[in-house]
């Protein structure tokens, strides 16, 4: 096919974002802003005149089409895919990347922050590729200064930060003199490592940034629980439960291999906040636990819905739950607060008096909320809900500042109502539909888009989460029991949820009929390990 006419297909294949996206790429072998780039054809005739793109050297079209994800026109157009060009920076992959993982309401987010970098003409109307620029111009940031993208980032969707690290550590690799150059194409300044990536490597995609090798899979490690579950509704019509709320967070379980390391990544200073991809099983950081006091223990326990404008039973077993928290948040040194059946506006009015405070001196906060509930809310005890979205965001970084990189831990034995009492006395949290429903409060929208925090939930969706009426719910029994058993052995928050996920799905009624599976998420950056008390574990049994 003719050169041209080949180029004329892929321009009328591309939408306007895409070809502000190929001028973004291009910014460095353009040497011009890549606003004034108006149309595809505009970008190939620059590239062309900049001796970039001809027939005999058609791989930078290849490059560009893959990075945007479109590799369906090279296959289609025939063109050249044994072999790429590698002109594009890694900067500017990267970048482009990032602008590929954020929402408007995102965007929104970083201009809002950058108000004092940027004057706020700047600001309107403009992608998110285009504020990049800005800052560009700005020089606050560049190919060896991403400091104020970092930060900004921390606070809008932190797991993004995993792509920088990546990106740093191949400049690492390839560190040199006139790798410290900016504004120069990657041909000039970067071998290539294509044979460099081991061939066989566990890769979570949404943390690769597209057209730039994945580190080797030892500097791969982070993983996550899937939170994928489809949830039932109470009419019987199943939507999928979608992880939208903690957008970011890994699903890839990947290996590590410390003997693979760098000597950079060993090296670094213990006070830096790790990328999940700098690290291995064995060298993550762990929380500071150091204070007097560990934390605040916060649990409401919402037992009497008498007065409930909904028709609510009493949760029978709920006051063992709390006896036992307060038994061994104690024993792990925390201060207890205890909050009985407070209505709706009672549960907002103590979270938010809880965020307010001064936690400076604390490692950590707990919260725990037992009650009736519904999707992604709970009930107070005046029938009304308050969604766990809502009460988790009070405790963000913006919000509570002196909580900032510390964890936030919030555990929820919710209810969706009381099915009929059972002859074994085992109660469903559930709604009185049938013998047996779902209890689950569902994971969507829950966790905010920051890092630390930590939801643990009594069950997934579309499961029923069981609490007896003389021992308590089967998923704060298990966890307080896993706490006393694997705290003097070090064991991590997650390893401990884990093996109470075991230990709850191996129960069932006398008939064996009735199961039940915990679901703990997260965006936690680092072991959450509680310091072995000096005081012997607390005997549970009554």
């Amino acid at each position: 096919m003719n050169f041209q006419k080949l180029l004329l297909e892929v321009a009328n294949e591309l939408s306007k974002d895409e070809v502000k996206a190929l001028a973004f790429l291009c910014t460095d072998l353009l040497g011009r802003n890549p606003a004034s780039v108006e149309s595809a054809n505009d970008l190939f005739a620059l590239l062309k005149d900049r001796d970039e793109l001809s027939a005999e050297r058609p791989h930078l079209l290849t490059e560009l089409l893959h990075i945007i994800q479109r590799p369906r026109l090279v296959h289609q157009l025939n063109l050249p895919d044994n072999a790429t060009a590698n002109v594009i920076s890694p900067y500017r992959k990267l970048l482009y990347s990032l602008s590929e993982e954020l929402s408007k309401k995102d965007l929104n987010d970083m201009k809002f922050l950058l108000n004092e970098n940027l004057p706020r003409k700047k600001l309107e109307d403009v992608t998110t590729l285009e504020v990049f620029l800005e800052l560009e111009h700005k020089d606050l940031i560049n190919e060896t200064n991403l400091e104020l993208l970092e930060t900004t980032l921390q606070s809008i969707c932190p797991m993004l930060l995993a792509k920088i690290h990546q990106y740093k550590a191949l400049q690492e690799t390839h560190r040199g003199p006139v790798a410290q150059e900016t504004s120069r194409p990657r041909s000039n300044t970067y071998p290539s490592e294509e044979k460099q990536v081991p061939e066989s490597r566990v890769r979570t995609f949404t943390n690769e940034i597209p057209g730039l090798p994945p580190l080797p899979e030892s500097n791969l490690n982070y993983s996550n629980i899937s939170m994928d579950v489809p949830n039932t509704l109470h009419s019987g019509d199943e939507f999928d439960a979608l992880s939208r709320g903690v957008r970011g967070l890994s699903t890839a379980t990947v290996r590590s291999d410390a003997s693979a390391m760098s000597p950079q990544e060993h090296e670094m200073s213990s006070g830096e906040l790790r990328s999940p991809t700098a690290t291995t099983s064995t060298d993550l950081e762990t929380y500071p636990m150091t204070a007097a006091t560990r934390g605040i223990c916060l649990i409401i326990n919402n037992y009497d819905f008498t007065n409930s404008r909904k028709t609510l039973s009493k949760r029978e077993g709920t006051q063992f739950d709390l006896k036992c928290l307060q038994t061994v948040f104690t024993w792990l040194r925390f201060e207890i607060e205890t909050h009985q059946d407070c209505t709706s506006e009672k549960m907002l009015s103590v979270m938010r008096d809880l965020s307010s405070r001064d936690h400076s001196q604390m490692d950590c906060l707990v919260c725990f909320i037992l009650s009736h509930g519904i999707e992604g809310s709970v009930y107070g005890v005046d029938g009304n809900t308050v969604t766990i979205q809502e009460l988790m965001e009070l405790f963000s970084g913006l919000n509570c500042s002196s909580l900032l990189q510390k964890p936030k831990m919030f555990f929820i034995q919710a209810c969706q109502g009381n099915d009929e009492q059972k002859p074994v006395f085992i109660e469903s949290d559930g709604p009185s539909r049938g013998s047996v429903h779902s209890d689950a409060v569902a994971v969507k929208d829950s966790i905010p888009s920051v890092a630390d925090f930590l939801l643990g939930m009594a069950t997934v969706p579309s499961f029923v989460s069981f609490r007896e009426r003389s021992n308590g719910t089967w998923f704060i029994q298990s966890f307080c029991q896993n706490l006393v058993t694997m705290v003097p052995r070090s064991s991590d928050i997650l390893t401990i949820l884990t093996k109470v996920n075991a230990d709850v799905s191996r129960k069932t009624d006398s008939r064996g009929m009735k199961k039940q599976m915990p679901q703990p998420t997260f965006s936690l950056t680092k072991k959450v390990v509680f310091p072995i008390p000096t005081v012997p574990p607390p005997n549970l049994l009554r």
